[in-house]
């Protein structure tokens, strides 16, 4: 005869967990149902995060200037290094081959000495060491074996240069694609931002901008200012015919700049080369604390890691190449850090 087992029934532990478990997910379930929707950033909450971000973009923009400036700096030095390497190496080539003449015309006299064996089958480097074989040289070959091995050691010192240049271009190289990607991403980020604004956000902020650079522009009084030197006034002038012309990072003109692409090329009008990072340019010339100090076309250097510059435009503007989105236009010296000036 079968026996029926009774189903076994859950422990009370087990009943309790369950229960509370559906109770959660009923609350959470609720809670989602009633949350409101995450806010909208307002469009002052979008311009401060992008300006944020175009400024640590201008940051890396000026490393990435100056990792571009060590890199062509080292190509130059490199490629000097190999030509003076090949025209060494030529040089050497011609030494020996002349005491390889020299050698043979004494074998074909029978006159050739053990001193000049040694060199022409092993190394001469160090054969002017052995006393006993330069007594038997001529004057001659022992001033044309000096020349040998000095050129021999030349050549050594040469290559090594070269290849310490070359790692450090490899490495410079490594930094230049390091900050390339991280401008890229900043700008990206902010573009992002942007893209969450409406049309007529986006509007909106267009013309508080179009309406500060008017007010700049018309506080800057040249009739009075005075320059801090003809090559000053004209590299201010040269700026000046640049406004209106759009903020690119890393350009130097002649149609598109970044702050201090623009500082290097105006000067550069001017018959004067100035480094291309706003961090060396700050180190240019002589600084000024005192902005009541500063005269039109001296460089104005912003921010405690100095990574922005503009040129004084008098009346307590700038002459500036802002940032991405923006244009070379005239803003008031007090809207950043300001740092000192610096006179060319």
């Amino acid at each position: 005869m079968a026996h029926h087992r009774r189903p076994k029934q859950p422990s009370r532990t087990r009943v309790t967990v369950l229960t509370t478990a559906a109770a959660a997910a009923v609350a959470l379930s609720a809670n989602a149902a009633n949350a409101a929707p995450s806010e909208k950033p307002s469009k002052d909450e979008v311009k401060t995060k992008v300006d944020k971000l175009y400024e640590e973009a201008e940051q890396a923009t000026e490393k990435l200037n100056g990792a571009k400036e060590k890199q062509e700096k080292l190509q130059k030095e490199i490629s000097t290094i190999q030509d003076n390497v090949a025209r060494g190496q030529e040089e050497l080539n011609d030494l020996r081959d002349s005491m390889g003449l020299a050698a043979a015309a004494q074998y074909r006299t029978g006159s050739i000495d053990a001193s000049l064996q040694l060199f022409l089958s092993s190394n001469p480097d160090d054969y002017l060491d052995k006393a006993s074989t330069a007594d038997q040289l001529s004057a001659q070959q022992v001033e044309a074996l000096k020349k040998i091995q000095e050129k021999q050691r030349e050549l050594a010192q040469e290559r090594s240069e070269a290849s310490e240049k070359l790692k450090d271009l490899s490495s410079t190289r490594t930094e230049l694609a390091k900050k390339k990607k991280e401008v890229q991403g900043k700008l990206a980020e902010a573009q992002k931002l942007l893209n969450t604004l409406t049309a007529a956000e986006k509007a909106a902020l267009a013309a508080e901008e179009s309406r500060a650079s008017r007010s700049a522009s018309s506080r800057v009084d040249l009739g009075n200012a005075t320059s801090a030197s003809s090559f000053a006034a004209a590299a201010f002038s040269a700026a000046q015919s640049k406004i209106g012309s759009p903020y690119v990072y890393g350009a130097t003109g002649p149609s598109s700049f970044d702050c201090s692409g623009l500082t290097s090329w105006a000067y550069a009008q001017a018959g004067v080369s100035i480094p291309r990072t706003s961090q060396a340019q700050a180190s240019a010339g002589t600084r000024i604390y005192s902005q009541s100090d500063l005269q039109v076309g001296d460089l104005v250097i912003f921010y405690g890691d100095q990574h922005h510059v503009g040129l004084y435009a008098g009346n307590g503007q700038v002459l500036h190449a802002p940032r991405t989105g923006t244009v070379v236009r005239y803003e008031s010296i007090g809207n950043m850090p300001f740092q000192f000036g610096v006179r060319i």
